[in-house]
């Protein structure tokens, strides 16, 4: 798609705002530079680790398997997530220049959107995955084939893509003709949809049912196969082939959890569209947090991952003991 069709899609002739005003921590001047540092060590962790996870996938063969080329799948949306917001937040932290084009607030609500839902998509078929693993074993590698596994995340991948163009075209062609400021560290719906001109309610509401439709969809599907697969482990006479079984699901489960506790929260509370101080610091624990802790969870929960994790880091540091 051209240059020129996307700014007539979006409607760039509506809008006398060329640049917006990220407000972010501003109202924390004394706490800047400790979240700047914070901030940076948290990304850079979360970067180190997801491809530390690729890079182990890769190349231990043991771990050639539909539930770690998942894992893979999801540590790039991570890491692509988290680079639509956090180097431009971490730049806002030590610069006094907090302006954001006009073009530049479409791309990051684009690609936040797009790689978040894609993220929502993949944990959902993760899900799928072990409830294929554990219910219906026999048929596994059928089911979960190459071409299958291929299928369903470029079908993840797409349908985030379709979603964030959905949210942020019509976001976008809203008229903004002032104030320009943005009380987030990231361009958002709420706050963007506050500033715009005339009867932003159609909008403001259907892109809201919208984004919760999705989320609450993949929660329920993935309650869904956590449900059949509790029956499932329940019916398993000794204690350590259940234990053996839900091991498998301990990682994903708890980074459901997190995922969908700290957005339920976060999305519930912005609903109203009020700009409070209070959202800046609540967006951290998804734009960050969840991130951050992600790769941790999968590496020490997963006693197949964990040993593989040693196994390269050995290799790596020390090739002489192996």
């Amino acid at each position: 798609m051209s240059y020129s069709a996307i700014a007539s899609m979006l409607g760039q002739n509506q809008t006398t705002v060329t640049e917006f005003i990220l407000i972010g921590f501003s109202p924390f001047p004394q706490l800047q530079l400790l979240f700047f540092v914070l901030f940076l060590l948290m990304y850079l962790f979360t970067l180190l680790g997801n491809l530390l996870i690729m890079l182990t996938v890769w190349h231990e063969r043991s771990l050639h398997k539909p539930m770690y080329f998942f894992l893979c799948t999801l540590s790039i949306s991570e890491i692509s997530y988290t680079l639509a917001i956090n180097p431009r937040m971490l730049a806002d932290l030590v610069s006094t220049h907090h302006t954001i084009s006009f073009w530049g607030c479409a791309n990051q609500m684009f690609f936040t959107f797009a790689c978040g839902l894609a993220h929502c998509f993949l944990l959902t078929i993760m899900g799928y995955d072990r409830y294929v693993a554990i219910c219906h074993p026999l048929r596994y590698s059928v089911l979960m084939s190459s071409r299958g596994c291929a299928w369903l995340v470029a079908s993840s991948w797409l349908s985030g893509i379709v979603m964030g163009l959905v949210i942020t075209l019509p976001i976008f062609n809203l008229t903004f003709c002032g104030p320009n400021e943005i009380h987030h560290f990231f361009c958002q719906v709420p706050p963007l949809v506050k500033l715009a001109c005339g009867d932003v309610a159609a909008v403001a509401t259907g892109i809201g049912l919208l984004y919760i439709i999705v989320l609450l969809g993949c929660f329920l599907l993935i309650l869904l196969s956590y449900t059949f697969i509790a029956a499932t482990i329940l019916k398993i006479p000794s204690a350590e082939g259940r234990h053996k079984a839900f091991s498998t699901c301990a990682s994903h489960l708890i980074v459901v959890v997190i995922h969908y506790g700290f957005a339920s929260v976060v999305h519930l509370k912005s609903k109203t569209l009020e700009a409070l101080e209070g959202d800046t610091l609540m967006g951290i624990s998804y734009s960050a947090l969840t991130p951050f802790l992600s790769p941790i969870i999968f590496s020490l929960r997963n006693k197949e991952l964990k040993d593989a994790l040693k196994k390269v880091l050995l290799r790596s540091l020390c090739p002489s003991r192996l």
